[in-house]
């Protein structure tokens, strides 16, 4: 059985954004069972946990033959179990991974630095992260133009990608990118996504 850890716990603004997020939605896509591990702050404080997750975080994984950390790794190796989530031939699951790493290291970083910084810094500075922010998210909207997904079908890349957008969805900072706004409540919409915030919002409640 495939094991994720979660946390048990997390404030308000971070539930539904926790990055087990992805496993659990790629999982649910697949059809893969899976069980789910939470822990506190004392266990991942702990060093047995630190010997699965060195960093301390969520998410981390398990199955019969791997142990692994890090979301986007993560997301990738259940990729390569599934048909659904990443094309068979060699060439689609290049281009499926090289997405995945653009979603985590071209848009990501400047997401977090707008979401997290943009209060706490001049306004110069300010300027400057909105506008890198801006650059990445024009460059993308382009990209993806009038296409429903990343490629030319859903893949594990637009579960990584959405995962990214949709933090800044909820600060309204895909108001000036209707392309990408769409794209986000694309992917929302799908029966795995639900299922994957339903279950991940069912263990912060109980």
């Amino acid at each position: 059985m495939i094991t994720i850890a979660a946390f048990k716990w997390v404030p308000d603004f971070a539930r539904g954004f926790v990055r087990d997020l992805r496993l659990r939605w790629a999982l649910e896509e697949a059809g893969i069972l899976y069980e789910v591990q939470l822990i506190d702050g004392e266990r991942q404080k702990s060093d047995e946990y630190r010997q699965w997750q060195p960093f301390g975080q969520v998410p981390a994984y398990r199955d019969d033959e791997v142990e692994l950390f890090e979301s986007g790794a993560i997301v990738l190796h259940i990729a390569a179990m599934s048909k659904s989530l990443a094309p068979a031939d060699r060439s689609g699951q290049a281009r499926v991974a090289s997405w995945v790493f653009a979603a985590l290291n071209s848009i990501e970083p400047h997401a977090q630095n707008y979401i997290h910084l943009r209060d706490a810094v001049s306004e110069e500075l300010k300027k400057a992260i909105t506008a890198k922010l801006h650059d990445r998210l024009n460059a993308l909207s382009d990209r993806l133009g009038d296409e429903d997904y990343l490629e030319n079908r859903f893949t594990a890349a637009d579960i990584v990608m959405t995962t990214v957008l949709r933090e800044l969805a909820a600060e309204s900072a895909l108001s000036g990118f209707p392309r990408l706004q769409a794209y986000v409540d694309r992917n929302e919409a799908r029966p795995a996504f639900q299922k994957a915030l339903s279950d991940q919002l069912a263990d912060f409640d109980r």
